[in-house]
This record gives C-alpha cells, sequence and structure tokens, in this order.
C-alpha cells in the first residue's frame, strides 16, 4: 500500500503539470499522511538540511564555468582545434563533434551547455557542406551527452551526495566509460557518412595546427589540473569546482581577453538561477528519500525484487530498462534523486559496487536527455539550431542506439568500468 501511495501520488502531482521540486514535496506530504507522521516541521527542517551540504556546493561553481567557458571562447578554440587535427578526413566534420565534446565534457560538466555550444558552432558549417541536418543535430545532441559522464560531472555530484557514494571515485571511474561512449559514435558516424558525397574541408598546414594547438592550450589545461588533482588528493570534487571556476574565468579574462569583469555579471546570474533550480531539486528530493526510509519503501523493493538478488546481471538489465523507461518522462536530476535512495539498498544488497552501478546509472540518465518527449539536450539542440524535434529526434536515434549498447556492454563486461577505475583512484 506504501508504495502504491508513492508512486500515485507522484504520477497524480506529474500529471498535473506540478513542478518536479513541488511534486516531490506534495508526495512527501502524501507518505506523511498515509504513515500518521504529518508535520509541517519536519517537511521544513528536511528540506533545510537536504541543500546543508558541502559536496553540493560544486554544482554552482562547475555551472559558473561552464557559463564562462562558452562566453569566453575556450569551446570556440576547442572546436578549432579538432576541426584542424580530423577536420579533413572524409566526415571530418562529425569526428570534430565527437572530439570537441569529449574535450568539452572535461571542462563544463553540463550536457546542456555543450549542446548550446556545438550546436551554435557546428551545426551551421555541417549543413553548409553538405552533410544532412536531422543526423548532424542528432550527432551534436548525442554526444553532448558525453558530458555527464566524463568528470567534472554535475550528474556524478547529484549521485554521489544522494547515495552516499565518493564523487573523487565517480569521477575518476567514469573517464573511460565516457570515451566509450565516444568511440561508439566515431563508429555509428563512420557508418552512416561513408555514403555521403560531401567533400571535406581542406587539410590545415602544419603551422595551422600547430597555431589552433596554441590557441587551445590553456583550455586545455583544465582538464588535466582536475583529473590528476583529484588522483593525487590535491583538492576534493568541491574545491575542483572552484578551481575550475576560477581558472575558467582567469583565463577568459586575462589571456583571451574575450570577457571583462562587467561581462561577469550576466554569466554569475546564469549559474546561479541554474544552480536554484537543481538545489530546489535537491532538497525536496531529500524530504521525500527520508520518508522513504521511514516507510521501508526499499526494503519492500528487496523483498519485490529478491529472486533478481542473485544474478546481478538480470538484476541491472531489469534496472537500467526502468531507468530507460522514467528518463522518457523525468530529465536527468529528477531520476537521479528520485530513483537513487529506491535504489542504492536494492544494489547493496546484490553485492554490485555502488561506484559500478552509479556510472551506468548516470549514463542511462544521461541518454535519457535525448529521448523524446523531454529530452533537455534534444530541445536545445533544437532551439539553438532552428532544428524541428522531430527531425532531431529522427537524427539521434541511430547514435542513440549506440550508446545503449555500450551501456548494456558495461554490464556484460564490468570490469570495463571497474579496471579503468581502479587503476585511476588506486582501489
Amino acid at each position: 500500500m506504501t508504495i502504491a501511495v508513492f508512486i500515485g501520488a507522484l504520477l497524480a502531482t506529474m500529471a498535473l503539470g506540478i513542478p518536479v521540486a513541488f511534486a516531490l514535496m506534495l508526495t512527501a506530504v502524501a507518505l506523511m499522511w498515509h504513515l500518521g507522521l504529518f508535520e509541517a516541521q519536519i517537511l521544513a527542517q528536511n528540506l533545510i538540511n537536504g541543500a546543508d551540504s558541502f559536496p553540493l556546493l560544486a554544482v554552482p561553481f562547475f555551472m559558473l564555468a561552464g557559463e564562462v567557458m562558452n562566453a569566453g571562447g575556450l569551446s570556440r578554440r576547442i572546436v578549432a582545434l579538432a576541426l584542424a587535427v580530423v577536420g579533413h578526413v572524409k566526415g571530418g566534420l562529425g569526428y570534430v563533434t565527437i572530439v570537441a565534446a569529449c574535450i568539452m565534457a572535461a571542462l563544463s560538466g553540463s550536457a546542456v551547455a555543450d549542446a548550446a555550444a556545438l550546436g551554435a558552432l557546428l551545426l551551421p558549417m555541417m549543413v553548409a557542406a553538405g552533410h544532412d541536418k536531422a543526423r548532424s543535430a542528432g550527432l551534436i545532441a548525442s554526444a553532448s551527452i558525453i558530458a555527464p559522464v566524463i568528470p567534472p560531472s554535475i550528474a556524478f555530484v547529484i549521485f554521489g551526495v544522494a547515495g552516499n557514494v565518493s564523487i573523487t571515485k565517480l569521477f575518476l571511474a567514469g573517464i573511460f566509460p565516457g570515451l566509450l561512449l565516444g568511440a561508439a559514435l566515431w563508429v555509428t558516424w563512420w557508418f552512416l557518412s561513408r555514403r555521403e558525397n560531401v567533400a571535406p574541408p581542406p587539410r590545415r598546414s602544419r603551422a595551422e595546427v600547430k597555431q589552433a594547438l596554441r590557441d587551445s592550450l590553456w583550455a586545455m589545461v583544465l582538464p588535466v589540473i582536475v583529473i590528476v588533482g583529484l588522483k593525487f588528493g590535491v583538492f576534493t570534487p568541491t574545491e575542483a569546482a572552484v578551481v575550475a571556476a576560477v581558472y575558467a574565468i582567469a583565463i577568459s579574462v586575462f589571456v583571451y581577453r574575450e570577457l571583462t569583469l562587467r561581462t561577469l555579471v550576466p554569466l554569475f546570474v546564469s549559474a546561479a538561477k541554474t544552480s536554484a533550480v537543481i538545489m530546489l531539486l535537491v532538497a525536496a528530493s531529500m524530504v521525500t528519500a527520508w520518508l522513504i526510509t521511514v516507510a521501508q519503501l526499499p526494503g519492500q523493493v528487496i523483498e519485490l525484487l529478491q529472486p533478481l538478488l542473485d544474478n546481478p546481471k538480470i538484476l541491472l538489465v531489469a534496472i537500467m530498462i526502468l531507468v530507460m523507461i522514467v528518463g522518457t518522462a523525468l530529465d536527468l536530476s529528477p531520476t537521479i534523486l528520485l530513483l537513487t535512495p529506491i535504489l542504492m539498498p536494492l544494489v547493496k544488497a546484490a553485492g554490485i559496487d555502488p561506484v559500478y552501478f552509479g556510472v551506468l546509472f548516470i549514463i542511462n540518465n544521461a541518454i535519457g536527455l535525448i529521448t523524446p518527449p523531454v529530452g533537455t539536450v534534444l530541445n536545445t539542440v533544437a532551439g539553438v539550431g532552428k532544428v524541428s524535434l522531430d527531425q532531431v529526434t529522427r537524427g539521434v536515434l541511430p547514435f542513440m542506439c549506440a550508446q545503449f549498447g555500450v551501456m548494456f556492454l558495461l554490464i556484460l563486461f564490468p570490469d570495463l568500468v571497474m579496471v579503468p577505475a581502479r587503476w585511476m583512484y588506486g582501489g
């Protein structure tokens, strides 16, 4: 009965069009009423405690770093470097998109920010070169969702806080799977583009490649600082976010000189607005999470799925299918915050490594950003590139299938995640 009240209240509030954060709070009220625990003070205390978390300070700083990166010329220089290195091969602009997305993922941690930058910079070039507009937009959308997987990742921060999992380990464990997602896109684009009769841009001279590398060098240093700093324990993920934001501002203002102190103000405001939305979601979800624990919902779910606990792979497949379904209706952050408190006890009961599960879970949620009808990244690319949502959806399908294939490959072969991860964090 408790599960029915939880699911019914959540679906009913969302069906009424109530914003997710408030839907979570109303669901918490419904659970309190059902359990006979209704007390406004419980709601207020858990709401405040939900946002009172030092690791969550990483969210606004990574958001700010992403805003500054796009406005300060870092994104444009990374695209120029990728264009100079691989732009001349057949289908080169597609490979430029994938390479640039992987590098930018290591700078921003935000799929939407990367989608906006890549859509504005590369989609007009790909269409002008003769590539199919829908397919090009689909590639840009699917490449952008690598950002929540390769560190620094805002999604890993939220999952780490909600599931009490080491954010540093999640960051380091996401590097190789994120590159695998990029490799899957590379192979898919090669297969699709080989039949196109599109002349690639001319090969850049060695001097031009050196110049592009020199121009982008300051931007390329940032992911090295973050990853090396995390691996050797120089700073925590929250401190890494501060380093990333300060570094991006310093480079944009004093080296590239594309931003001034006055033009920084709108970027701070934009990052603050986005962070406020995420923090309200986190705070509201913590109220629901507390009541989920009090109502012993995880224990009831474990009882329901008891037959699957002895076969972790089948259990993971079942969980991933559930997340795929939820991801079509909810955005990345709400899905993480809603499902993590329910799934983590189940995962631990089955003996599945929480870091390994976290990587799979975030990959699945990231792909949810390009699954209609809610797909935030689909809508971002459609808006920035002036393409219809139907076109982007049609173009993204082969790339989305390739990324789902990578996810299920990681379920079959866990060492693809855990061996590189243990090498990175020395576990």
